[in-house]
């Protein structure tokens, strides 16, 4: 029975990684976690400089998910590089870096760092705002996605996912955009932008007003835009949205994704990562399945 999965010429034992944001850089889940079981571990967003974040509150449980506005606090590539690069290379898993900025030439210099570093894949995360045109997230905009997609893969040495949106009229019209930069795979998605209100207070709960939808509550959401891109696009996808159990990212895989990312889950559970691994391989011997690859957008209908 074989679990791995080959993303852009990068093998990975299964195809179960952490999302971005939600599980560090690996060390603070560790004691929990065997990393080594993972596919890959999926870093939080890195910039060129530290990002102190934005102002507290900024994380608030709703029904069915949580939201965030933690702002990308990161404390810049320098000290990334020198602290846990090194303790993830520890692990027999791969390292996938997430690379977030204001500016082109800010997600370009931590891609140049990256260069020589020794980590598989880099994630560009464009739900950023993009400072220079007016706080517009890059990823709302297939013009934009497309530029910000060629100028990385300029400096890139490590194959490139860019990572979408869902807050778009049409995602597989940016999924395009970004194959067509030359984004070696595409992660999706990222989370919807929502608000609560204290209605005893009659203030908003979060300081930045909005934040983050994630959790189940947006996984339906989350499967069917993967199904919609993987019907668009050639290069593979990695699945993520809502994820709690081996089902869920099952579910990704057969709606067409190679690879699926577990994010707000892990905060209930730390262990989940570990159990969807193990969820996936039962599965494939209940159902026979000799290689994963024969699951992935296998989705028929009745």
């Amino acid at each position: 029975m074989n679990t791995s999965v080959n993303l852009c010429g990068v093998t990975l034992k299964n195809p179960v990684m952490t999302a971005s944001g939600t599980f560090g850089s690996g060390e603070e889940f560790s004691e929990f976690v065997d990393l080594n079981k993972l596919g890959a571990v999926v870093t939080k967003g890195v910039a060129n400089v530290p990002w102190p974040g934005n102002p507290t509150p900024r994380v608030a449980e709703v029904y069915g998910g949580m939201l965030n506005a933690v702002g990308l606090q990161n404390p810049g590539i320098d000290l990334f590089c020198k602290r846990d690069i090194p303790f993830l290379k520890n692990y027999d898993t791969r390292i996938i870096v997430n690379v977030c900025g204001r500016s082109a030439q800010d997600y370009c210099e931590v891609v140049e760092r990256l260069a020589d570093e020794p980590v598989d894949m880099l994630e560009i995360n464009i739900s950023c705002p993009n400072v220079k045109e007016g706080g517009i997230a890059f990823g709302q905009d297939p013009k934009a996605v497309e530029a910000i997609t060629k100028e990385v893969k300029r400096y890139a040495k490590q194959p490139v996912i860019m990572k979408l949106s869902p807050n778009v009229t049409d995602i597989t019209e940016m999924a395009l955009a970004a194959e067509a930069g030359g984004a070696d795979a595409l992660s999706l998605i990222n989370t919807i932008t929502g608000m609560k209100i204290d209605i005893n207070r009659r203030c908003f709960v979060l300081a930045n007003k909005t934040g983050g939808m994630s959790g189940p509550a947006i996984h339906p959401v989350a499967v069917r835009m993967v199904y919609q891109t993987a019907q668009k696009v050639l290069v593979p996808i990695i699945g993520m949205g809502g994820i709690a159990s081996a089902e869920d990212a099952i579910e990704m895989i057969l709606a067409g994704a190679t690879a699926v990312s577990i994010g707000t889950a892990n905060f209930t559970d730390p262990k989940i990562s570990e159990k969807v691994v193990a969820g996936i391989e039962d599965y494939m011997k209940k159902y026979q399945v000799e290689d994963i690859v024969e699951l992935v957008g296998a989705v028929h209908e009745r």
